[in-house]
């Protein structure tokens, strides 16, 4: 029997604190199921562009990625982020290898394309490699995964959302996590547990998501539409209890009337 897969894109809120890394580390090392990481780290990024005198810029949300940015992309990402998550890994106990998707041409990339901007190395995602992850799982390893990614020419930085979601696709996952600084999709200050694909675009289209909630959302239904059984979106704390909003196929929903109403009551 298969073992099941779980795909988790961590923020890179958590990857400059010691005791949030560390307590991530040890809830992935009880987890049952094989698990892929794929993390952010914008933070470094832009503190080193800082540093250096280099503006960040931002396109819908998105950094726009200059050749000299790219080179602190891959510092920042490659490196110093990618070797402290897998330090905190090993540490809980687990067999982890950090990796890009340049490594073995794990992701493939091309240029973001945009009507009015030029992306630079900002990437999207082409294809993923899913033999490369899945040799390690046979070897009981926990890849770890920076998504800077292999593009014709040159490296491309992606946005670790839609690398996780990709990741997810190719190996046919059966639940995606997004954690991050967010504890779920909220109505009325309060966390809705569950969504299908049909409600969560309704929410979208009233405005009861909004703002940095729908590109999260939209990752989400992405990875439901590639074929995983689930997606969820939480904080550390919300993973660690089984909370956070779970978002799933109408096919797949379950949910009892009395949870219709919660919903309906809660809008």
């Amino acid at each position: 029997m298969r073992q099941p897969i779980t795909v988790i894109k961590i923020s890179g809120h958590y990857l400059d604190d010691q005791d949030l890394l560390r307590q991530f580390a040890q809830n992935v090392a009880g987890a049952d199921e094989q698990v892929v990481i794929v993390h952010g780290g914008g933070a470094e990024i832009t503190q080193l562009q800082r540093k250096l005198g280099i503006r960040p810029r931002y396109v819908d949300g998105l950094r726009v990625t200059d050749a000299e940015s790219l080179a602190l992309v891959e510092m920042a990402l490659c490196g110093t982020v990618n070797k402290r998550l897998v330090r905190h890994l090993l540490a809980a106990g687990l067999d982890a290898q950090g990796l890009s998707g340049v490594d073995r041409g794990l992701v493939r990339a091309r240029q973001m394309p945009h009507d009015q901007v030029d992306m630079g190395f900002t990437g999207t995602v082409v294809s993923v490699r899913a033999a490369v992850l899945r040799d390690l799982f046979a070897l009981g390893v926990t890849p770890v995964i920076a998504p800077v990614s292999l593009g014709e020419g040159s490296n491309f930085n992606l946005n670790a959302d839609p690398v996780a979601g990709a990741v997810a696709a190719a190996l046919g996952a059966d639940t995606v996590v997004y954690i991050s600084n967010v504890a779920g999709v909220r109505a009325r200050g309060e966390i809705i547990p569950r969504l299908t694909r049909r409600e969560a675009e309704n929410l979208i289209a009233s405005g009861v998501i909004s703002g940095g909630m729908i590109p999260k959302v939209r990752s989400a239904l992405d990875v439901l539409s590639s074929g995983a059984r689930r997606a969820v979106i939480t904080d550390l704390a919300g993973w660690a209890r089984g909370g956070g909003t779970s978002l799933v196929w109408e096919e797949n929903e379950r949910m009892i009337s009395e949870g219709s109403c919660q919903l309906q009551q809660m809008l």
